[in-house]
C-alpha cells in the first residue's frame, strides 16, 4: 500500500465519521421539532454541543452560497443535502484512489 492509498483511506475514513455526525445532527433536530418541550441535559448536551459545533460551519457557509428552494410561501434549505453529497463526492473519488 503506497502513501496515496493510505492517505485516501484515512480521508474517507474520517468523512464516514463525519457523516454518522450529520446523522446525530438530523435525529436531534427532529426530536427538537417533534418534542419542543425537550432540552438537552447532562452529557446529551455536551455531545449535542459537540455535533453543532462540527456541523454549523459547513452549513452555514454553503447556507450563504446557495439559495433556499422556494416552494410557494415555503423556504426549503439545500444545505445539508449540499454537504452530504459533497461528502458522497468526495468520497467516490477518494474510493478510485484507494
Amino acid at each position: 500500500m503506497n502513501l496515496v492509498s493510505a492517505v485516501a483511506g484515512i480521508l474517507s475514513s474520517i468523512l464516514s465519521l463525519y457523516f454518522l455526525i450529520l446523522l446525530v445532527r438530523v435525529v436531534l433536530d427532529w426530536i427538537q421539532v417533534f418534542a419542543r418541550q425537550w432540552r438537552p441535559q447532562g452529557i446529551v448536551l455536551v455531545l449535542a454541543n459537540l455535533v453543532y459545533a462540527l456541523t454549523d460551519p459547513p452549513l452555514r457557509v454553503i447556507r450563504q452560497r446557495v439559495p433556499m428552494a422556494r416552494l410557494g410561501g415555503v423556504g426549503i434549505d439545500l444545505s445539508f443535502l449540499v454537504l452530504v453529497f459533497g461528502i458522497w463526492i468526495i468520497q467516490w473519488f477518494l474510493g478510485l484512489v484507494i
